[in-house]
């Protein structure tokens, strides 16, 4: 479950690059790019017990924590936005303690890449519920 995302690429890059993005299509296009970035689940760990639900597409969230009590999250679907705004939680949440996922404001951190006014409920929904998934691993 090797990626940059929460390592190389934290949540500072993505509010920098988001930053200096001017308008929707930028961002779109820095997703897209972040998506690209994020490595694919392998096939079998794309299994129902992986699936995130309340995503239009199919969406999935291997997680498991590392000896320091650091989760280690991978996260793929099969629409690429969707891969996209992925990495921009993952930059965010992964190699993190459960306290420090549970403190994150995620709808601040939204706010400031001025992400959720230009993404359909259904995509926003679906973002929340990735962001639901990570917290409910780390929650238990």
């Amino acid at each position: 479950m090797n990626h940059p995302f929460g390592t190389a690429i934290t949540d500072q890059d993505i509010r920098a690059l988001f930053a200096a993005a001017h308008g929707w299509e930028a961002r779109y296009k820095q997703l897209i790019l972040l998506a690209r970035q994020l490595p694919p689940l392998p096939p079998e760990a794309r299994t129902e017990a992986n699936a995130i639900h309340g995503c239009e597409s199919q969406a999935w969230l291997q997680a498991g924590q590392d000896a320091q009590g650091r989760w280690q999250l991978h996260c793929d679907s099969d629409a690429r936005i969707v891969k996209g705004l992925m990495a921009v939680v993952l930059a965010a949440l992964n190699n993190k303690t459960d306290a420090e996922i549970t403190a994150f404001d995620m709808e601040a951190y939204f706010a400031e890449l001025q992400l959720l006014a230009h993404l359909s409920p259904s995509r926003g929904n679906g973002l929340r519920a990735v962001v639901e998934a990570i917290k409910t691993k780390a929650g238990s």
